[in-house]
């Protein structure tokens, strides 16, 4: 018996050794759209160069290791453009012979990239939140893998209920993207029973980004611009323009938590994260990145797997079969956030939690226990089967 076993262990070693003929390639693409974002207000949140990319290294790099052992080998080829660039970088993406491609893109341009690849196409969006791209602007061709805005409110004001600080003060900034995100923190008011007590706008004059008048805001105008406010239990910042938030902390006229922008935030990942095998995830992207690993490395990360996770079930490497299995019952992926993900089938979202943080510790993770759904409690975050206007997906 111990020479039989040493006979199985030999000839497996030299199966691995040797691999199996690769029969299966993969042409992937990821196309980064540059965006004009003014510098964070502080210098701890600088993004690094590589910022998404890292990610994706990541995500080649699980794809090949599962890849080498079942014969599939995936190639990526990445492009970071100008916005006035993006179609001829994405043109020749299509030129490679490439037909699945991650965007790192605005809402406008991803539209636009959609509705130029055809059917024939598979693009998976990793940044844009936008709720018309998973309503009445969505493409059949288009997975979203970033959540939407109403997934990170929702999960937030979950949360608030779930600690019973119901009476809300928004302040929101004077950019779209602001008053977009404060729209759906209203919705998600209104969703789970919250209270908006009063709002206010936060006007960007571009003063609260001069470095030698930051400390003078911080010090005189906030308390000024929040004190009289209606009863409140926390203040909600709606701030994607990263304007004023990060100011809000420990400066309010009330003695208040900060939470949206500021303070507790609703995040797709936290460095912080240790649970269900995501200390060992973090470690390898350490080891890989030099640095910790943000939203947008794991968002990219998650759509590389998520293609990976579809060849290997269907294995085939057609855009429309790995579509298709990526919205069927039988499509799951782990992420380290404690239970599978799955994809909406009627707006191709990809269900997933949302994990609330302060910067320092994750905080809580959403869905909040108690809120219940009948397919799944991830669909308690975000646009539900009934109230969708999608209509590319058979809806």
């Amino acid at each position: 018996m111990p020479g039989l076993r040493a006979f199985i262990a030999v000839v497996l070693a030299a199966l691995f050794a040797a691999g199996p003929a690769l029969a299966l390639e993969v042409k992937v693409g990821l196309l980064q759209i540059e965006s004009a974002a003014p510098l964070p207000l502080s210098r701890l949140d600088l993004p690094p160069a590589d910022l998404g990319l890292a990610g994706a290294a990541l995500g080649q790099q699980d794809n090949q290791t599962t890849g080498g052992f079942l014969g599939i080998d995936y190639s990526l080829q990445t492009a970071s453009v100008p916005p006035d660039q993006a179609q001829a970088a994405f043109d020749a993406l299509r030129a490679e012979g490439i037909g699945i491609v991650v965007l790192m893109a605005d809402a406008a341009t991803l539209t636009t990239l959609a509705d130029s690849a055809g059917p024939q196409v598979l693009l998976l969006n990793a940044t844009a939140r936008d709720e018309a791209l998973r309503n009445a602007d969505c493409r059949a061709n288009v997975l979203h893998v970033a959540p939407s805005r109403a997934m990170l409110t929702d999960a937030l004001v979950q949360f608030l209920m779930w600690k019973q600080w119901p009476k809300l003060l928004l302040i929101h900034g004077s950019h779209p993207e602001d008053v977009a995100l404060a729209e759906a923190y209203r919705a998600s008011a209104a969703k789970f029973g919250a209270s908006i007590v009063e709002e206010r706008e936060f006007a960007d004059t571009g003063g609260a980004r001069q470095a030698d008048t930051g400390i003078a805001l911080v010090q005189r105008q906030i308390p000024v611009f929040t004190q009289r406010a209606a009863a409140h239990d926390v203040v909600l910042a709606a701030d994607e323009a990263e304007v004023f938030a990060a100011y809000l902390p420990y400066h309010t006229w009330d003695a208040r938590p900060v939470v949206g922008s500021a303070g507790l935030r609703p995040v797709t990942w936290d460095a912080a994260l240790e649970a269900w095998g995501a200390a060992q995830f973090q470690e390898r992207f350490e080891k890989l990145a030099g640095r910790s690993m943000r939203e947008a490395d794991y968002q990219v990360w998650l759509a590389l797997r998520v293609i990976g996770e579809a060849v290997t079930r269907s294995q085939s490497a057609d855009p429309a079969t790995l579509r298709a299995y990526a919205l069927s019952d039988g499509f799951e992926l782990a992420a380290f956030k404690g239970q599978k993900l799955t994809f909406r089938p009627w707006n191709g979202q990809l269900r997933q939690p949302i994990l609330l943080s302060d910067g320092r510790m994750t905080v809580s993770v959403s869905p909040q226990d108690g809120y219940l759904h009948q397919v799944s409690p991830l669909d308690t975050l975000g646009t539900d089967a009934p109230e969708t206007t999608c209509t590319a997906f058979g809806g």
